[in-house]
């Protein structure tokens, strides 16, 4: 009977031993399981199941943990589609998942009610008996919490289970690190890939808006964002307006307004530094469009630095995600901040571009002054004392002529200069830009191209509200010939000199008539009324009709 007795210790004794082979085996699979991915969500979900495994537990959580000890992400392994859809919402890191947080140590229980620290869990959740929580650490970080509950069979959870699952920590850890280190690394890759491509394509002449929506797209592939919108300031600085938008709800967004004062991204717009939220929904911010969307984590990113802020960079997230981390917000910052100097080194040249353009057209009009027109001008002279010299009417008519041809180059000359020296800002059309558009847009109504001569500085000389009531009356004369005129002629003149514009339009059409243009004749004459001028309609003697119409300077 010593011998039976003997020989079943020695079975029990190699079962143990079978069975602790097993599980260290078990481990060590789990532990290369575990650090065989570098995608970070793919190896939370890994850790969480692989604990469960090994321990036998019916159901395991990781809980990320984040500022103010709270819980950030929740990742649980066991439920049901069922039983999660009965649960209210997932734990914030209350009662005995809390107390994990707050003290970084392991816990082992047989059942969990009998914890005075036994509440926390939402409603809805499934009772559970025996627990055991491990705390993750990521150098000397916690990153988060291991909670496995109800070891099936009605057993507890021993220590043995507790160390295997302290040393599955363990190499979690250090796969958390390695898979937050291959994410920094491939997040500073597209970084500088995407500032060398902002950069060129700013300095190679792109238009800054295109180059904006090149910064939204890199900005979401970096921060691996839902959503990344840029605002940029209105014309009085009170608002910011969602000028680009990438991602989910962008076309419900853009065009949006968002006052400066009342959001987070105006703070960061108003105090150039990088603002960022672990959940919009519960910001102070209720009007926030993101916020009736359904985002959660927010970053927002000044573009330039105080007092120079071009604009916002806003990104967030769908709730229940990760927040930016502060790796992530440190590369935005950069990249935002060399978007920021590439945009106004790309204004500096085209500034430089444009102030070259002024400088040739100044050139220009010095050369056409000083040389041709006094050229020109002396060879009219010579001409005009040549014309008594002459005997034959027929010569002395054609020298006359010459001069007279002279005289009116030499006042097209003088025009052009005027209009070289004038106004050249692009986002404004000048007059003169504006007389020709008219012209033009009339000739293709006539199947003729009026001719147009315009003399003076019509672009310094005319005040802003002169020149709309110009415009206007151009436009209703024009009108009046393209509609009831029948000309197969017609001629514009525009002369600034003495104080004083005058407008003249003459065509070879059938006249006024008894009838004709009065309600067009009367705007025209309110129009001269209003600026102390005088309006004349008249039929001309070879047929057609000539509005002069005057104004003081």
């Amino acid at each position: 009977m010593r011998l039976d007795e003997l020989l079943a210790e020695l079975q029990v004794r190699l079962n143990a031993v079978l069975s602790t082979r097993d599980r260290v085996h078990a481990l060590l699979e789990a532990v290369v399981s575990v650090g065989s991915d570098l995608d970070l969500p793919t190896v939370l979900r890994r850790i969480v199941e692989t604990a469960t495994k090994l321990v036998d537990a019916s159901y395991g959580a990781l809980g990320v943990v984040g500022q103010e000890n709270t819980l950030l992400q929740f990742i649980p392994v066991g439920l049901t589609e069922e039983e999660i859809a009965q649960i209210e919402h997932w734990p914030h890191g209350l009662g005995l998942l809390g107390l994990l947080i707050k003290d970084a140590r392991p816990l082992r229980m047989s059942r969990i009610s009998d914890h005075p620290e036994s509440y926390g869990f939402p409603p809805g959740h499934p009772p559970m008996g025996s627990f055991l929580g491990v705390p993750i650490r990521v150098r000397d970080e916690v990153f988060g919490n291991l909670y496995l509950t109800e070891k099936r069979g009605g057993l507890e959870f021993d220590e043995e289970d507790q160390a295997v699952v302290i040393a599955l920590a363990t190499a979690a850890g250090v796969a958390v690190e390695n898979a937050r280190l291959y994410e920094e690394s491939r997040g500073r890759e597209t970084w500088l890939q995407a500032s060398s491509e902002v950069t060129t394509s700013l300095l190679s002449g792109a238009d800054p808006r295109e180059v904006l929506s090149v910064v939204a797209a890199r900005a979401r592939q970096m921060s691996d964002a839902d959503l990344v919108q840029v605002l940029l300031p209105d014309a009085d600085g009170q608002s910011l307006v969602v000028e680009i938008a990438e991602g989910e709800g962008a076309e419900d967004l853009l065009g949006t307004s968002f006052e400066v004062s009342a959001t987070l991204a105006g703070d960061a717009f108003t105090q150039a530094e990088p603002m960022s939220s672990p959940d919009l929904q519960s910001a102070p911010f209720p009007a926030s469009p993101l916020r009736s969307l359904g985002y959660g984590p927010g970053l927002m990113v000044p573009l330039g630095a105080a007092p120079a802020v071009r604009g916002v960079l806003a990104l967030a997230k769908r709730s229940g995600r990760l927040p930016f981390s502060e790796a992530t917000r440190q590369m935005l910052q950069a990249f935002a901040g060399q978007a920021a100097i590439a945009l106004e080194l790309a204004e500096a040249r085209r500034d430089a571009e444009r102030l070259g353009l002024l400088e040739d057209r100044d050139r220009i009009a010095r050369d056409l002054h000083d040389v041709v027109i006094q050229r020109l001008f002396a060879t009219a002279m010579t001409l005009m004392s040549t014309v008594r010299l002459v005997d034959r009417p027929e010569a002395s008519k054609r020298l006359q002529h010459a001069i007279d041809e002279l005289d009116e180059t030499i006042r097209q000359i003088r025009s052009s200069i005027f209009a070289l020296q004038g106004s050249h800002d692009d986002a404004v059309p000048s007059l003169r830009g504006q007389i020709v558009d008219l012209v033009e847009g009339a000739g293709s109504h006539l199947g003729f191209m009026p001719g147009l001569r315009m003399e003076g500085q019509l672009d310094t000389l005319v005040p802003e509200q002169a020149a709309e009531h110009v415009l206007a009356v151009l436009r209703e004369a024009l009108s009046n010939v393209v509609r009831h005129s029948h000309a197969t002629r017609a001629e514009v003149s525009i002369e600034v000199g003495n104080a004083a514009l005058t407008l003249v339009v003459t065509d070879n059409g059938v006249g006024v008539g008894e009838q004709g243009r009065r309600s067009g004749l009367r705007n025209i004459e309110e129009r001269a009324g209003r600026l102390g001028g005088t309006p004349r309609l008249e039929s001309r003697d070879e047929g057609g009709t000539r509005l002069c119409w005057e104004i003081p300077l």
